[in-house]
């Protein structure tokens, strides 16, 4: 039996006690039934708000699954596309984060997107890229 159920028979029970509504013990027994159906439906609106956010919180649970499976899914599709690891790594100059792939790795270096400053990459222990700027060797004296 639910709390609204509850209150039904309570009330049920008050009334089959045949209360004079106009002594004092039947005046407090009224309003104490009275605020009890009144918190009932409260509560009950309460939990009818619950259940549809639970719903409405499962839906975006099961969406963000999908998305998670797309976005971090390594086996996701057979194109090849999503095979390459992608490094990501802070230009020395303008501190602008630049997202690297492998084959762009393998060039002798690249100059940063955001600022023009030519870049070298080294791997450290951790398998983590690092940019450093390329030195530019003065022209030797003839």
């Amino acid at each position: 039996m639910d709390i609204c159920e509850k209150i039904s028979y309570i009330k049920g029970l008050a009334e089959g006690l045949d209360l004079d509504g106009n002594t004092k013990e039947g005046k407090v027994i009224y309003a104490i039934l009275d605020l009890l159906g009144d918190m009932t439906e409260e509560i009950c609106e309460i939990e009818d708000g619950l259940d549809d956010i639970t719903e409405q919180l499962d839906a975006v649970d099961e969406d963000l699954s999908s998305v998670e499976e797309i976005v971090y899914d390594e086996d996701g599709c057979d194109c090849g596309c999503c095979d390459d690891d992608v490094y990501e790594v802070e230009c020395p100059n303008c501190h602008d984060t630049i997202y690297l792939d492998e084959e762009m790795l393998e060039e002798n270096g690249i100059d940063c997107p955001n600022c023009g400053t030519p870049l070298e990459f080294d791997f450290d222990d951790n398998c983590e890229v690092e940019a450093h700027e390329v030195e530019e060797k003065e022209p030797e004296a003839e």
